[in-house]
């Protein structure tokens, strides 16, 4: 009989994953100057060391993060400044910021009264923020193609702490292997992207020495205690009024009244009437009750028998669905001036986000056929652009028994850096992080006086991804150019 191979009892191991970058060369016409840039799209691996029973055993892969860097040719590395962008969720890849607002490429996504058909556009963008800074868009993991490495758990990259040393370990990584420790930094994150930012400023300082030039905090939430509408927490209802009233004015509650006016009679009654008539509660005289009740509803549009029956407190997703009922209409979440026909007139939570849904595949068609086309990246995942996955399974175990803020940190990092500056832009529509919230918070900073003029406030008539608005798209596509050359120190 003859013999017959020893079978293999060896697992072979899978290869250690590599960076893989593409280089592709690009121009662009901004007011007949034309700008040479390089991109370098692709996936880097970030590792960590790994101790065990105290002996070294060397840097373990942990996840495999999908970037796109900007840089513009024959420049001068030490004076140009790098601006590192990614939007939140958590959940999102920063495709938003990308392709809307500071790449040299964006899509035409169309606005309220002009939605885009597919299958969508893609245009040169002479307003971006390359003219101004190089750019490095990153996606965290789980986002985009960013994924954990091979015999990681994802779940271990979901949560605050994680998030935070992974994008900050990229930072640390482009930023060395580029030579540009002595080039002006700035971060930019939109939504749950700034309180990433904000506590990416301390995280940086502390753990790498690396200090910043600036923050671009887009469409703010420091403090999740002041959107979260939790049992017990009534911090958010008054904070949440001014952009009710706007988005009512928005869709003519208000008349002919000028929206300033009717955002300062909001603001005043925010501050003052509506936090003390929900703390008095039953000790609420009847007269007291009456007049809020009267006021709130004549603020935000809706019926005094509802605003009496919710007891003074309006949900935000419960607003948007309820202030159009009769019309058979739902305002957007992240954007009040976009609407959608509701099927269900007696729904309390609205069915749909006309603000996401008119818009999101534009952004997908966008950047799917750009990756590839322009960019020659090639990836069969599927690029991830808002993942619900992430948000159902991200952990604050940081910040049990206490709201999720970094309004600490921020302060911090702001005392030990007093030339770090903050650019904050916020939409008067936006009813994911309402603008009166986000100054709530930016008043609260635990910084001296004479650093307060150190951090600036923006305001556009549009939503949570505010450059949707083509008028303010243009007008914060220049804010933000302005703030990285008073900030630069260069």
């Amino acid at each position: 009989m003859p013999d017959t191979p020893e079978e293999e009892t060896t697992d072979k191991k899978a290869p250690e994953p590599s960076d893989e970058l593409v280089t592709t060369q690009h121009t662009l016409t901004v007011k007949r100057r034309k700008l040479a840039y390089t991109v370098r799209t692709g996936r880097i691996v970030v590792r960590k060391e790994v101790l065990t029973d105290g002996k070294f055993e060397g840097h373990r892969p942990k996840a495999e993060v999908f970037l796109t860097s900007y840089t513009l040719d024959d420049a001068e590395p030490g004076s140009r400044p790098v601006t590192f962008a990614f939007n939140g969720g958590p959940g999102s890849a920063s495709i938003w910021l990308h392709l809307g607002l500071l790449g040299p490429r964006r899509v035409v996504s169309g606005d309220v009264d002009s939605p885009e058909p597919p299958p969508y556009r893609l245009v040169d963008n002479p307003e971006t923020l390359l003219v101004h800074s190089d750019l490095v868009f990153i996606d965290p993991v789980a986002t985009g193609y960013s994924r954990a490495a091979n015999g990681e758990k994802p779940k271990d990259h979901l949560g605050f702490t994680p998030d935070i040393e992974s994008v900050g370990e990229v930072i640390r990584l482009w930023t060395s292997r580029n030579g540009r420790w002595l080039s002006p930094k700035f971060v930019a994150g939109e939504s749950y992207g700034t309180l990433r930012a904000a506590a990416l400023a301390a995280h940086l300082q502390e753990r790498h020495g690396l200090y910043l030039n600036g923050l671009m905090l887009i469409s703010s939430v420091l403090d999740m205690g002041t959107i979260r509408f939790t049992e017990g927490n009534d911090k958010p209802y008054p904070l949440y009024v001014p952009t009710y009233a706007a988005i009512a004015h928005y869709h003519g509650r208000h008349g002919d009244r000028p929206l300033d006016d009717v955002l300062a009679d909001a603001e005043e009654f925010a501050a003052r009437e509506l936090p003390y008539a929900l703390e008095r509660g039953a000790r609420l005289s009847p007269e007291e009750r009456t007049a809020a009740v009267q006021t709130l509803a004549s603020l935000t549009g809706l019926e005094e028998s509802y605003v009496d029956r919710v007891n003074l407190r309006i949900e935000h997703v419960r607003f948007f669905t309820e202030l159009l009922r009769d019309r058979g209409l739902t305002t957007g979440r992240m954007d009040g001036r976009f609407t959608t026909w509701e099927p269900d007139g007696g729904r309390e939570q609205m069915s749909d986000d006309a603000s996401i849904s008119r818009i999101i595949g534009a952004y997908s068609a966008a950047f799917n056929h750009y990756v590839r086309s322009e960019l020659e990246y090639e990836n069969d995942l599927p690029y991830e652009i808002l993942s619900m996955d992430v948000v159902r399974d991200w952990s604050y175990s940081d910040f049990e028994g206490r709201a999720v803020s970094v309004v600490d940190g921020l302060s911090a990092a702001m005392r030990a850096n007093p030339h770090l500056k903050v650019h904050v832009a916020l939409g008067y529509y936006d009813g994911a992080t309402p603008y009166y919230a986000a100054e709530h918070v930016l008043a609260r900073l635990q910084i001296p006086e004479e650093l307060r003029e150190n951090v600036e406030s923006a305001y556009y008539p549009a939503g949570h991804m505010m450059y949707v608005h083509e008028p303010s798209r243009v007008q914060q596509s220049k804010d933000l150019g302005a703030f990285i050359a008073a900030s630069s120190n260069r």
